[in-house]
């Protein structure tokens, strides 16, 4: 066996950078490119010299530029309205015959389709390999009936895409990078420095943000693809989930226990946690899951990945019951893994308990804060720096741009604990079972078996000879 896909792992350059206060610039994007172009030792560089393992932008929706767009083809967006951006098959009939089916889905959810739109692109700036590979790629502008709050139509937008999926599985060359009312991602096989060069939407001054997540793919064993390049459509992942076949088998178990009001046909969106794509790619099923039945990015991110809480005496009681309750509802997904992440006002990174994935944060006078895998990714200024400082391990740091404010661990746990008495629930209803090293010893092995007895267990339970003499002997 030369290559199976679900031994593949990776070891990337991640980080963010955005305005604390929320203020959407195109500083923010162009600085997360220079970020991102210093980065590019994380990532190998195949054969033609040009062509990268994947690197890529997710921005809080940049609406300014959106509307501008629109406006030059005489589109009208609604108050509330979403892009999606779509990898589709380089065969014409193929590509109509997905727009179709991408159309009939998201009028099926009563959302009016505004128009697609060629994203445009520098081919020329792309190796040989990246070229050969290179899908259509398009955007798809979609308005949300009056009355619906950009949640519901983020439910909706879910839903819908899991079921155009579903319909173009054959389509191996069809894949939605984003289809949000929050969040866009801009992604391929591309060096870093060329990514705006690629995508001439990021080179563009209308186009600006308060959030940017980015992200320099390395795959050690993996074949590039287009849609394997990071962020995901919530998050970016330094490292490997070592967890994830556990993860993948129980969310499969799980399929049916999974119900909220919010979604009441969640179940077209089964399965939830793709089984062929990269671990992270799964660990972003499952975000996009927790978030789309109605939990904020702070408590899923700390029931997906939780500190060391286990076997820490100091850890206050109220907190200890709260990850006590998680672990009975979610199975850790354990790294070492660094991952940033954004649902559009939120901005977090977030280390997992081994900690062996480093994230530094730097703010600076300009209310900009950057936290990457490494310092030195761009040209701030020593009298500039307010804090500086990094996110150890088991750590969440979020940025609020709604509140303006950063929020760190200590604050984030203090809020969790306190929106339920999970204390009191524990206490009242999980019963524990006495470990056996703390059984009296006359429970333990008081009953004398005679030898035919003895001989007849150990064959039950297939002792071996070996194992009699030289193991429990």
């Amino acid at each position: 066996m030369l290559y199976d896909k679900s031994l593949e792992r990776d070891n990337c350059g991640f980080g963010l950078i955005a305005h604390i206060e929320g203020e959407p610039s195109h500083k923010v994007v162009r600085t997360a490119i220079h970020a991102l172009a210093r980065m590019q030792h994380r990532g190998a560089i195949l054969a033609d010299g040009k062509t990268g393992d994947g690197c890529g932008l997710l921005l809080q929706k940049p609406d300014r530029f959106f509307r501008i767009v629109a406006q030059e083809r005489g589109w009208r967006l609604a108050k509330n309205y979403a892009v999606g951006m779509l990898f589709l098959n380089k065969d014409p009939e193929l590509a109509a015959a997905a727009r179709r089916i991408v159309e009939e889905e998201l009028q099926r959810e009563t959302l009016s389709i505004v128009g697609w739109r060629d994203v445009p692109t520098n081919e020329g700036v792309l190796g040989e390999i990246a070229l050969s590979s290179l899908p259509r790629i398009e955007q798809i502008f979609v308005n949300a009936p009056a009355g619906w709050r950009p949640r519901d139509m983020e439910r909706r937008l879910f839903i819908a895409r899991r079921r155009i999926e579903k319909r173009l599985e054959a389509d191996k060359d069809f894949y939605v990078c984003s289809l949000s009312n929050l969040v866009n991602i801009y992604k391929g096989l591309c060096m870093p420095a060329d990514l705006p060069r690629f995508y001439l939407d990021l080179a563009d001054l209308r186009l600006e943000s308060a959030i940017c997540l980015f992200h320099q793919r390395f795959s050690t064993n993996t074949v590039p693809r287009w849609p394997l390049a990071q962020p995901f459509r919530y998050l970016a992942h330094n490292g490997e989930i070592n967890t994830i076949t556990g993860n993948r088998q129980w969310a499969r178990a799980r399929t049916y226990k999974f119900q909220t009001p919010l979604i009441p046909d969640l179940h077209d969106a089964a399965p939830f946690v793709n089984e062929t794509g990269s671990d992270s790619s799964s660990m972003d099923n499952m975000l996009e899951l927790l978030l789309a039945g109605g939990m904020d990015i702070i408590r899923a991110m700390r029931l997906l990945v939780p500190p060391a809480w286990q076997n820490n005496p100091d850890m206050d009681p109220e907190l200890r019951a709260f990850f006590d309750f998680n672990s009975m509802h979610m199975e850790p997904w354990d790294g070492p893994a660094g991952i940033v992440m954004s649902d559009g006002r939120f901005a977090a990174c977030n280390l997992d308990r081994n900690g062996l994935r480093p994230a530094r944060y730097v703010i600076t006078k300009d209310k900009l804060i950057t936290c990457a895998s490494e310092v030195g990714i761009w040209d701030y200024q020593p009298d500039e720096v307010v804090e500086k400082g990094r996110v150890g391990p088991g750590e969440l740091m979020v940025i609020d741009t709604r509140s303006g404010r950063i929020l760190h661990s200590a604050e984030t746990d203090d809020d969790l604990k306190s929106r339920h008495p999970y204390k009191e629930w524990m206490e009242k209803n999980v019963r524990r079972l006495v470990p056996f090293e703390d059984l009296p010893d006359e429970e333990v092995g008081s009953r004398e078996l005679d030898d035919d007895t003895l001989a007849s267990y150990q064959k039950q339970f297939n002792y071996s000879a070996e194992e009699l003499d030289s193991v429990i002997r």
